[in-house]
């Protein structure tokens, strides 16, 4: 937990949860939620997961940023990119539970070092740091 909240923001869920709507109190997000197709849904709108997969690619890439320029272990160009694949499915015990997916592209980094930053980008990320020992995370440098 952080012991200085610098930045909070706050949305509400209405209506069926993954049927309803989604907006921060501030009205920069505003989504239609719906079920996808391969769970029953209709499909005609975004999910959780779709939302946690846009979450997690840009802080981890941002965190990834942030170590290799703070701990001076490269530069991360400026064209690299984090794919982030979540996956949602029933648990063995009972409820659903997510696996996580993340692709690092970082072109004309050495492989060793692009792990490198990877792995600390891990450590800095607040969204690895939710998720460990929580979730299976898989992390490929591509």
């Amino acid at each position: 937990m952080p012991t200085k909240v610098v930045y909070s923001t706050e949305a509400t869920a209405s209506g069926g949860g993954r049927d309803g709507k989604s907006a921060t109190t501030d009205g920069a997000l505003a989504v239609t939620l719906a079920v996808p197709k391969e769970m029953g849904g209709n499909g005609a709108g975004n999910n959780p997961e779709q939302l946690f997969a846009v979450g997690y690619a840009a802080c981890y890439l941002g965190a990834m940023r942030f170590a290799a320029s703070s701990e001076k272990l490269g530069t991360v160009p400026a064209d690299a990119s984090v794919t982030s694949t979540v996956g949602i499915g029933p648990r063995a015990d009972g409820g659903f539970g997510l696996q996580v997916e993340l692709k690092v592209f970082m072109p004309g980094v050495e492989r060793a070092v692009a792990e490198k930053i990877a792995e600390r980008g891990h450590f800095i990320c607040p969204y690895s740091n939710a998720t460990k020992g929580n979730i299976e995370v898989t992390t490929t440098v591509v």
